[in-house]
């Protein structure tokens, strides 16, 4: 299946039937990743007078109920409607799905107590490429981080100059493997995500972040279509599966 896609003046090619999968699913239980103090999400079968609703036990379907916070459970995407009293629906703001990419990976330094990612180590990692979006691997780069529990670890964190760089070079779309683009305990400054959504200014409606992906250490860095794909709730944050596609020829 070879997509020819015309980027601006560059023609590329795709293979639609080689999808590289960097979402985190959502499980019903506690090796499920997890951050922000709450519980593990659920999957459970509805009760309707005394019957669970599963095949397993006896009824003719299976009607799971599902609860859980796409911002603590799994990959997501979220628009400025995370930090606004306007309500900023994901459904409504993110309209387009298809976006070049750029994957780069990047160890964390050590500033004070805390490992954050500066914009010296982006400005290094992503040179002058004109992308869309960014999709950043942090090191080390192990299995845990599919069912990590991060509540408590003071987690690495971007400098707010990081976040102002790759607004400056266009980037709408930033797609990182951690729970949040800020510190855990900041005293709700999230500088960060204001930076990325220019929050004191005229506001990026249109620009998304997506936390909690699993870059496979088996995908190299560089460029790829982006393909971001969202569950269709009208909330600040859906549930994603971004897909990436090798870039295999272009002209």
């Amino acid at each position: 299946m070879i997509a020819q896609i015309q980027y601006n003046s560059r023609k590329l090619k795709i293979d639609l039937s080689q999808p590289l999968d960097i979402s985190i699913p959502i499980k019903g239980d506690i090796s499920n990743v997890n951050a922000w103090y709450i519980g593990a999400p659920k999957i459970e079968a509805e009760v309707f007078d005394g019957d669970t609703i599963s095949v397993e036990e006896g009824a003719a379907v299976n009607f799971n109920t599902i609860t859980f916070n796409p911002h603590s459970h799994g990959t997501h995407t979220e628009t400025v409607g995370h930090i606004t009293k306007e309500k900023y629906s994901i459904n409504k703001h993110l309209k387009q799905f298809f976006f070049l990419a750029e994957v780069i990976t990047v160890a964390p330094e050590k500033f004070e107590d805390d490992y954050v990612i500066s914009a010296k180590q982006l400005q290094f990692a992503i040179g002058n490429k004109k992308r869309d979006a960014i999709v950043i691997r942090t090191m080390p780069n192990t299995n845990e981080k599919k069912s990590k529990q991060y509540s408590n670890t003071n987690w690495t964190y971007f400098q707010e100059d990081a976040i102002k760089l790759l607004v400056r070079k266009g980037i709408n779309h930033l797609l990182i493997d951690l729970p949040s683009v800020d510190r855990e305990e900041d005293g709700g400054e999230l500088r960060g995500h204001k930076a990325f959504w220019n929050y004191h200014g005229r506001i990026r409606k249109d620009a998304t972040i997506t936390e909690f992906i699993y870059v496979s250490n088996k995908i190299e860095d560089g460029c790829y279509m982006l393909n971001l794909q969202i569950a269709p709730f009208e909330n600040d944050a859906t549930p994603s599966k971004p897909i990436l596609y090798k870039i295999i020829d272009q002209l």
